[in-house]
């Protein structure tokens, strides 16, 4: 068994549960998962996926920042729903990067599976940056893409990987819910932010307060 797919496999899984209790280490965690499925993407040739490692980087920081820094008053961001332009950009950035990312990959790769290792690519970089933002929508982006992921990577040969993003499917589907509570909660003790009040941008879907750091 590849040693790299292993770690990727270990610090994946840790990285998504982190994000599901909020709790800012997923960034940390995250790029060092980072740096194992560019290696091993990078030799299975879903090389999309791979240059998806180091967008994730990039993200990854700024999600960082974000979570401790972009909150009410520069304290910890706080869940919010997902804004309605916010899906508008969705799925009008997932078509553009898809198609950018077609050419590419056709035009000067040899990708076993352009159009999906694309596809997944900017799917996966939008959600990151929904998570990042702590947009509840971004556990439904993400679940779409890993129920594709999980035949690609399958398809790759990578069956240790697809297991992993089996895993993250089902830990989706907790980190929608916990999530969704938190709002919940926050709702419920009159918790809900000004409207119009956002750390960078008016947003009236700004609400509660969620704790980042250890659980």
């Amino acid at each position: 068994m590849d040693p790299t797919e292993v770690f990727g496999f270990v610090t994946g899984a840790i990285c998504v549960w982190l994000a599901v209790r909020q709790n800012v280490w997923t960034f940390p965690i995250g790029l060092a998962n980072n740096a194992a499925f560019l290696i091993l993407f990078a030799g299975a040739g879903l090389y999309a996926n791979a240059a998806l490692q180091v967008l994730f980087a990039v993200v990854g920081a700024l999600g960082w920042y974000w979570w401790t820094r972009r909150g009410p008053d520069g304290g910890a961001l706080v869940v919010r729903r997902t804004p309605r332009w916010v899906w508008v950009a969705v799925v009008g950035a997932t078509a553009v990067l898809t198609v950018a990312g077609l050419f590419a990959l056709s035009a000067w790769t040899d990708s076993a599976v352009p159009f999906w290792d694309s596809l997944t690519t900017s799917s996966s970089v939008v959600a990151q940056v929904m998570l990042g933002r702590k947009w509840l929508g971004n556990w439904t982006v993400w679940l779409v893409t890993d129920v594709i992921l999980i035949g690609l990577y399958a398809s790759q040969g990578l069956w240790l990987t697809a297991v992993l993003y089996v895993v993250y499917l089902a830990m989706c589907v907790i980190g929608m819910r916990q999530w969704r509570k938190a709002l919940g909660r926050a709702d419920a003790v009159g918790r809900v932010g000004p409207a119009g009040v956002d750390a960078d941008a008016a947003d009236p879907d700004a609400v509660g307060t969620a704790r980042v750091g250890h659980p």
